[in-house]
């Protein structure tokens, strides 16, 4: 079924059939973001890594080893309006740059991606999450190194 299709259908399923609150609605609609927003990560199949997702998509472990690789994954991340863990996460991640480029960033809604970090290194930070989506990833251009990012 088209992703466009689910939010009306659930609305008026709601509506049809049991008279949901406000409230109800909101949460199916939440829902349904969610799932469209989870669409937008990389596969786990086409990851160069290994992803362990936490509590929900926004959160886990990711370890990768990269061979010339030039590539983009995102890697957490969603679309929720109401993230039930709260707004506030936090990042530690460690790259090692052995040849080619690489940069950890962050996407958040319609603007320019953030770079966290570019080339080897450690980061760390607590950052808090705007309402709509946000996205972690890696980009490589030619990148031989590794990755290991923990996101709590």
């Amino acid at each position: 079924m088209k992703k466009s299709l689910v939010l009306p259908l659930m609305i008026f399923g709601c509506l049809a059939l049991n008279g949901c609150s406000k409230d109800q609605i909101l949460g199916h609609y939440n829902q349904a973001i969610q799932l469209a927003g989870s669409t937008e990560l990389t596969k786990n199949y086409q990851l160069t890594g290994q992803r362990e997702t936490g509590i929900d998509d926004y959160t886990g472990t990711y370890t990768a080893n990269y061979e010339d690789a030039s590539t983009t994954e995102y890697i957490f991340g969603g679309t929720a309006i109401e993230r039930a863990a709260g707004k506030d996460i936090t990042i530690t991640c460690t790259l090692t740059v052995t040849d080619g480029t690489a940069k950890v960033f962050w996407l958040s809604g319609s603007n320019e991606p953030i770079v966290l970090m570019e080339g080897s290194g450690t980061y760390i930070e607590e950052l808090t999450l705007p309402d709509g989506g946000n996205y972690f990833g890696i980009e490589g251009e030619g990148f031989t190194g590794r990755v290991e990012m923990r996101i709590e």
